[in-house]
């Protein structure tokens, strides 16, 4: 299965594409805001994982750097 997110900025033509999909017998979906956001985050959090761990005194004195700068 392949999947495809179109995002327009005409509703027309995202309409014209809807229906084309659906001639063509292809499955048609909407996503909500949040969807979109939750797999923005899944699709961030996927590609910072390491497999290392992080040691929580090391990682809390660089936050507070940061903030503190």
């Amino acid at each position: 299965m392949n999947t495809v997110i179109l995002k327009a900025k005409s509703k027309e033509n995202l309409e014209l594409l809807v229906l084309l999909a659906k001639k063509l017998g292809i499955e048609v979906s909407f996503l909500t805001e949040e969807a979109m956001e939750d797999i923005g985050l899944a699709a961030a959090i996927e590609q910072g994982k390491t497999g290392e761990f992080v040691d929580v005194e090391s990682f809390m004195i660089q936050l507070n750097r940061d903030f503190t700068d």
